[in-house]
């Protein structure tokens, strides 16, 4: 992976509307594959707000109390706001192997390899896309969500973790199609770490993701 230049790095600081992140997004995407732009990883906070995946099914918005979003990626129904370290992730695929699952299970290992850097321990779940960790209460829950589309190749959206959102806000939806487990984060964990704390996290462990992604042969 030493030939490929490191994706650009990007931190915004206030909350940025998600219409204008989905616009954003497309025009990166069709920069990257023209051979025109940078990979990107760009690391967000939204305002309250829902969005659908492309297999969200209408049963599951409970309570539209925040608007809702056609999201255009895998998944069900999601919940970003303040308080959430949203990742979208912009990597060109023929660069980096053309294998979509490598790409999603890499993306929730770094994910999880950046929450053991700040104790917290958390994993896969067979069948269920996500990091996953277990509550206070020792239930089973979801502190990360995954969401992805791959469009010619180049990758769009990508993670969420909760360092620490108003989790009542999660209520509005079944959270990706999940009822049966709850959600939880950083913060309801008992863990004081900031955004900062997070970010430098998710960098210190981003050389490890990337060399998961290796060009096929």
């Amino acid at each position: 992976m030493s030939n490929l230049p490191p994706p650009e790095w990007i931190i915004s600081s206030r909350l940025t509307d998600y219409a204008q992140a989905l616009a954003d997004m497309e025009q990166r995407a069709a920069a990257i594959h023209a051979g025109e732009g940078s990979e990107r990883i760009w690391l967000l906070e939204h305002p309250p707000l829902y969005t659908a995946g492309t297999s969200a099914d209408p049963a599951e918005l409970l309570d539209p109390r925040f608007p809702v979003y056609d999201a255009g990626r895998g998944g069900r129904y999601t919940y970003h706001g303040p308080g959430q370290r949203v990742g979208y992730v912009q990597l060109d695929l023929t660069q980096r192997g053309r294998d979509v699952r490598a790409y999603v299970s890499a993306l929730e290992g770094w994910v999880i390899d950046a929450l053991v850097l700040l104790g917290v321990e958390a994993r896969r779940a067979d069948g269920r896309i996500g990091i996953w960790t277990d509550d206070q209460n020792g239930r089973e829950a979801k502190i990360g969500a995954i969401g992805v589309r791959v469009k010619r190749w180049v990758t769009l959206h990508g993670f969420s973790l909760n360092v620490a959102p108003d989790l009542a806000h999660f209520g509005g939806i079944v959270p990706c199609g999940i009822a049966e487990f709850p959600v939880t984060s950083l913060a309801a964990l008992g863990k004081t770490a900031s955004f900062a704390d997070v970010d430098s996290a998710l960098a210190d462990t981003l050389p490890a993701f990337l060399d998961k992604l290796r060009p096929s042969d």
